[in-house]
């Protein structure tokens, strides 16, 4: 991807874009560029407690928005991957103090002034003004999508959007995938997946326990070389970067969803 501000972003929340933000984030710092990951869910605040960077956060995103610190305040360096840093959301703050203007000057300064090689954006669940200002200074998103009847309906919708805010670069990623239920007919297979939503894939994450422990933990599951999710993750950044990375081989669809959500579609994009 040429996109250097990316907004990680979905229809529904649950559907792992918090994960996806700090394990991308995570594996394109590991892989040596200089990596700023911004938590916009105004309220609520997760992004630091994945990362394990809850008890360092003194200024937030709302703090730099309203000039109460300057932007290399609010920059939290992991400890774990040195070109690595979080902006954290406010917690105390109502979303009405979210700023698209102040959005795109936030990253537009992180990447020109500060030297960041790339801005991931951790979007709100939804449509509402969180999705609206993350959006606001993205060049390229990747929509997280679980292979679900509801999740890809409104990964559809939010595509949409995407596209409406001449978002050039839009990228699926497949997250919570279990093959055997795609063998077995009881999950969407990926293909299909893409066929209805339009969008070149970029990644396939499957279910793997270990993102739990390491959601727990305070680290990301990209930094550990003994999981699935991880390398799934590894793989991502590698292709956000340019590199050619073959996706593993998964089980073939045996029917029975795909009927119907073509029908919910009225037959893809």
């Amino acid at each position: 991807m040429n996109a250097k501000a990316i907004v990680v972003t979905s229809g529904k929340g649950g559907v792992g874009k918090t994960t996806t933000t700090a394990n991308v984030g995570a594996a394109l710092a590991k892989q040596g560029e200089k990596v700023a990951v911004i938590d916009t869910d105004v309220g609520l605040r997760n992004l630091d407690v994945v990362m394990g960077l809850e008890g360092r956060v003194v200024y937030d995103l709302i703090d730099v928005f309203e000039g109460s610190c300057k932007l290399k305040q609010a920059l939290i360096r992991d400890k774990r991957v040195e070109n690595l840093h979080l902006i954290a959301a406010s917690q105390t703050k109502d979303k009405s103090a979210l700023s698209e203007a102040r959005m795109q000057e936030t990253v537009r300064m992180l990447l020109e002034d500060e030297g960041f090689d790339r801005v991931i954006i951790d979007s709100p669940a939804g449509i509402e003004s969180g999705f609206q200002t993350a959006a606001s200074a993205a060049e390229g998103a990747l929509v997280v999508v679980n292979p679900e009847v509801s999740s890809v309906r409104d990964a559809d919708r939010i595509i949409g959007l995407l596209e409406a805010r001449e978002v050039t670069e839009v990228r699926l990623i497949v997250n919570r995938l279990r093959p055997n239920m795609v063998e077995r007919g009881d999950m969407l297979e990926v293909d299909d997946v893409l066929e209805i939503l339009g969008i070149k894939l970029i990644g396939i994450v499957p279910e793997d326990e270990k993102i739990l422990v390491s959601t727990n933990l305070g680290s990301p599951a990209s930094l550990d070389e003994d999981n699935q999710a991880g390398e799934a993750f590894r793989s991502i950044a590698k292709r956000i970067r340019g590199e050619d990375v073959p996706y593993p081989s998964l089980g073939e669809d045996k029917g029975g969803l795909f009927g119907g959500l073509r029908r919910l579609f009225g037959g893809g994009r």
